[in-house]
């Protein structure tokens, strides 16, 4: 069985930096394509950033210049480094991992005070 676990969530200022950290256990021989999802409330699950195995990434427009995507593969996790954080940043973030199919995290709460 597989699964995610992030971590790193909490309450920041505006202004401020969050490290979040996303680490896929289990039966795993290959982790492919891992991604850091968020939903506002209300609002519908958004991609925040991607990164194949191989270190290709991917950004959405609102987050370009201040977040940062990064994987470590020998330990199977992946990382999202906000910075410039902005009340629009709150939300529950999400991991996902592409292995033999698509695994999601359970989430985890950035909540960003201005």
């Amino acid at each position: 069985q597989v699964q995610l676990v992030e971590s790193g969530g909490g309450l920041v200022q505006a202004g401020g930096s969050l490290r979040l950290s996303c680490a896929a256990s289990g039966s795993i021989f290959s982790v492919n394509s891992m991604s850091w999802f968020r939903q506002a409330p209300g609002k519908q699950r958004e991609l925040v950033a991607s990164i194949t195995r191989g270190g290709s990434t991917n950004y959405a427009d609102a987050v370009k210049g201040r977040f940062t995507i990064s994987r470590d593969n020998a330990k199977n996790t992946v990382y999202l480094q906000m910075n410039s954080l902005s009340p629009e940043d709150t939300a529950v973030y999400y991991c996902r991992a592409m292995i033999t199919k698509l695994y999601w995290g359970q989430g985890t709460q950035v909540t960003v005070s201005s």
